[in-house]
């Protein structure tokens, strides 16, 4: 007798899956109250439901649910156009529906109502401007937007979990990046897609536009490409480069670790930690680890955990595992994984199993952050970990970059700095630990909301070192 196959595994709903059905209904109310059940039954969240229309011969029904991905919101619609005296009419995405004509637009912050406006604000003042400029080029932050803007720049070979997708398609997430540059840190920053990989062509076409920003944050670039365009610009600019892939995300995840530990009362320096994924994230993640003092470090990656030993190695993960793995610890994950206290995941999903978590010290971390899917589901983590933290927001303790970029950029603008430093970075992932209090702080809550209001201002003074740096 053949068998089914197993039940998809379902994550937890989530906006981003959010549909709105436009149902046509027979004039029955218990109708209505039908399609919320069966969405209920179908795993589905629904959110509302409104009445658009009414007529003598039907009611025009709009129902707004949440699913987990687009094939639970397919099997939603199905199982609510198979009942009785219902049909879907049309089914719209509200996230599709959010990105149409794009997210991000240009307003001018001065008034244009009449001709001294214009007098002033372009021809014939703007020249005054301009020559003064010439002659005081230190004053152009101060008298353009360049002092508060940011170039948002990525070529599209690395974007989300999506991979080497292009730059047209990498255009939506480079918007969202440059709203939230707005609306966390109010800075003006720009979306700039680059229709090359190569790396010659990168760096010249940033340095060429570079004048007319503050700060250049390179996005979604893959490894090991991405080092050489960071390294790179930093020489050629005299104003602040950030990758943060590697750097905002390294910032979030040693204050999630900081307050982590304090819930399991470890020292950083006393615990092993497993990372795996040795691309942007996991190569900036282990470099600020131990520069904020972390003790033992391993790194595992497609070939098993990186040792000094293996001359097989790339240049940039044999320089991993040259200030990694003092033990030489060779093998898979697991074999990492044997008596560790942390395990940090920026690589893929489903890369570590529950049982494997198991075998690690007693009061364990577990971060699972590769994005869309995680390593491992973070609730089934959290029936085997003391502590676990996702990049996920339907779960607790999301470790998300927005905690970090829009604050660091609003600290290097501020203090017009011309590059960023490991002790800035040090103390940022201080400051964002340090927004949880004492008495918020519990296994639930090792980092503070995106939206928390102290969160950017703690890290723009610490990037420009307002506040002691009291990370152990």
């Amino acid at each position: 007798m053949e068998q089914s196959p197993p039940p998809r595994r379902r994550t937890a709903t989530s906006a981003s899956y959010s549909i709105t059905m436009r149902l046509h209904t027979e004039l029955d109310p218990g109708l209505v109250g039908a399609v919320a059940t069966v969405i209920a039954q179908a795993g589905g969240i629904v959110t509302a439901i409104d009445v658009a229309e009414s007529r003598h011969d039907r009611l025009v029904v709009d129902v707004t649910c949440s699913a987990t991905d687009n094939v639970h919101a397919g099997e939603i619609v199905a199982e609510v156009d198979a009942l009785d005296g219902i049909s879907v009419h049309k089914v719209s995405d509200r996230t599709f529906l959010l990105h149409l004509g794009g997210k991000i637009e240009v307003a001018s912050k001065v008034p244009l109502r009449t001709r001294d406006d214009l007098s002033m604000a372009y021809t014939p003042g703007v020249g005054r401007v301009s020559m003064a400029l010439f002659e005081h080029p230190e004053d152009i932050p101060k008298l353009t937007v360049k002092g508060n803007s940011v170039a948002v720049v990525t070529d599209g070979s690395a974007v989300l979990g999506l991979g080497n997708i292009g730059p047209g398609a990498a255009l939506p997430v480079m918007e969202g990046k440059a709203a939230l540059f707005k609306r966390f840190a109010g800075i003006d920053a720009w979306p700039i897609c680059l229709d090359t990989q190569d790396v010659d062509r990168i760096v010249d076409t940033v340095v060429a536009i570079a004048p007319g920003f503050g700060g250049i944050n390179l996005e979604d670039i893959a490894a090991p490409r991405c080092f050489e365009v960071e390294r790179r610009l930093r020489e050629r600019l005299d104003i602040p480069v950030f990758h943060d892939d590697q750097h905002g995300t390294a910032i979030v995840v040693l204050a999630a670790l900081t307050n982590a530990l304090r819930c399991v009362e470890k020292r950083l320096a006393d615990v092993r930690i497993v990372v795996a994924g040795a691309g942007a994230a996991g190569t900036a993640i282990v470099t600020l680890l131990l520069a904020a003092g972390a003790g033992e470090v391993i790194v595992w990656d497609k070939e098993g955990c990186l040792s000094r030993d293996d001359a097989s190695l790339s240049p940039a993960k044999a320089e991993l595992a040259r200030c990694t793995n003092q033990r030489r610890v060779t093998g898979g994950l697991a074999d990492a994984l044997d008596g560790a206290d942390v395990f940090i995941g920026v690589s893929g999903p489903g890369v570590l199993q529950a049982e494997w978590i198991d075998r690690m010290a007693e009061g364990n971390v577990v971060f699972a952050l590769a994005n869309p899917d995680p390593e491992i589901d973070p609730a089934e983590a959290g029936r085997h970990a003391a502590v676990v933290a996702s990049g996920r927001s339907d779960y607790p303790n999301q470790i998300n970059n927005v905690l970090a970029f829009p604050g660091v950029f609003r600290g290097l603008l501020d203090a017009r700095a011309h590059n960023v430093t490991t002790e800035m970075l040090l103390r940022a992932a201080d400051a964002i630990a340090h927004v949880v209090t004492d008495d918020e702080l519990n296994t639930a809550f090792i980092i503070p909301s995106v939206f928390h209001a102290d969160v950017a201002s703690a890290v723009a003074a610490a990037i420009q070192g307002d506040q002691p740096d009291t990370s152990s």
